[in-house]
């Protein structure tokens, strides 16, 4: 439960058109997604190592090249791209979640919300003062270790995103247009299907569950064996899927109720909610909750980054949590500010494609390596892994369910996830 739900998903729906993008995100999660899920599953259990070593380790043992270590690096490398730039969106949602308690856009109008939000890009200090809160909070909660830090913060943050998250649904449905939203979710107007929405939709059920990472991977790697893998999958998979159907019934009521675009692109939730939080009755603390809950959701995330980061560190180099956690923060720290400037100090820098530096970062990871990852983790796991490590990992016979999982595994998963690669590379940007 991420930005990738609240924030992702409901733009991208919005600009994909409505129930044509949404059915065809959950078959994605449900055919493509979830065998992929099982695999990183089964590999991160099995080896019980940093993503590198672990697949090291497995391929030598079951006679492929050592090279698969490679696969690992890859992981690790996109997400730390993510992590510079995520911990910046991360702070977005810190200074609105503080910007909406204060009534600092209380009356305002669109182009009012929208001068704010220029402003607030436009100053590096301050986009850099909320970067390092979200910096600071994550090292503080990895540095504690697994049980006391990250475990005890997700036990108790996630019940309470999730009751948050169905307090606002149930708001927006008294004070917006539940009724539009519902239409616009899940009536799908298939001639608003093109290639490219498909693409997106499939790009977005991979990259909300975060496969490819090498993130699952690695939580995978404290996981008992008596877990059944199947089932946590589609609980893993089925659960996202739930919070982000739920996180477009919390925004576009809202966005409907009061006339907003609901294609608002990556704007959608600071710029478009805010116009509505600002003219609604008790739109303020509204707005406060809304963001919060983003601004929680999001540090779960950055908690689990930093913790694959950290994961090589602690093997290689031997150091205590704590150092990990520092050293991998603060070099994340400073290479966010490529992305912080990218607003401001540096918007007319265009590397390539009339893309920010920014732009780039975020292109290279979503619609570049992370589909490159999932696709051979698809492939390592459908073709390398013996039969019988899969049977014993997933737990199943050689009946109808797992044949289902290794076609899926061999052939459906990354011919989907190839096709969102080729379309990400075809269209930069």
């Amino acid at each position: 439960m991420g930005l990738g739900n609240l924030w992702l998903f409901p733009y991208l729906t919005g600009t994909g058109g409505g129930g044509a993008f949404v059915l065809v995100y959950v078959i994605a999660v449900g055919v493509i997604v979830a065998p992929l899920v099982m695999a990183e599953i089964v590999i991160g259990r099995h080896g019980r190592m940093s993503p590198p070593n672990t697949l090291r380790s497995l391929a030598e043992s079951i006679g492929a090249s050592p090279r698969w270590a490679w696969l690992g690096w890859l992981g690790m490398l996109t997400l730390f791209l993510a992590f510079s730039f995520y911990s910046v969106v991360a702070g977005w949602t810190l200074a609105y979640a503080w910007k909406s308690a204060a009534g600092v856009y209380s009356g305002f109008d669109a182009e009012q919300v929208a001068a704010l939000f220029q402003a607030f890009q436009a100053d590096p200090l301050e986009m850099t003062a909320w970067h390092a809160v979200v910096m600071i909070l994550t090292i503080w909660i990895v540095s504690r270790g697994l049980r006391a830090g990250i475990e005890r913060a997700v036990k108790s943050l996630m019940p309470a995103l999730f009751a948050l998250l169905l307090l606002l649904v149930g708001y927006a449905a008294i004070a917006g247009d539940f009724k539009a939203a519902a239409e616009f979710l899940f009536r799908p107007d298939f001639s608003k299907l093109t290639p490219g929405i498909m693409m997106a939709a499939i790009g977005m059920a991979f990259a909300s569950v975060s496969v490819g990472f090498g993130v699952l991977l690695t939580m995978a790697a404290y996981l008992p064996t008596h877990v059944p893998v199947p089932r946590l999958a589609a609980v893993i998979a089925g659960a996202d899927t739930l919070v982000a159907i739920l996180a477009g019934l919390a925004i576009f009521p809202i966005v409907f109720g009061y006339g907003l675009d609901a294609a608002g692109g990556p704007g959608l939730v600071f710029l478009t909610l805010s116009t509505g939080f600002a003219q609604m009755p008790l739109g303020r603390w509204v707005g406060s909750a809304f963001f919060l809950l983003m601004a929680l959701a999001a540090l779960t995330s950055t908690i689990s980054m930093v913790e694959v980061l950290m994961s090589r560190l602690i093997e290689t180099r031997r150091l205590t949590r704590p150092r990990g956690a520092l050293l991998v923060g603060s070099s994340a720290f400073v290479l966010g500010l490529a992305t912080v400037f990218s607003f401001n100090l540096w918007a007319d820098v265009r590397p390539i494609a009339e893309m920010t530096v920014f732009d780039l970062i975020r292109y290279l990871c979503i619609s570049v390596l992370a589909p490159l990852g999932g696709l051979l983790y698809a492939l390592f796991a459908g073709w390398w892994l013996p039969e019988a490590l899969l049977l014993e990992e997933l737990g199943l016979s050689r009946g109808r369910l797992y044949r289902t999982l290794r076609f899926l595994m061999r052939y459906v998963t990354p011919l989907a996830i190839g096709a969102v690669l080729i379309a990400g590379i075809a269209r930069p940007g």
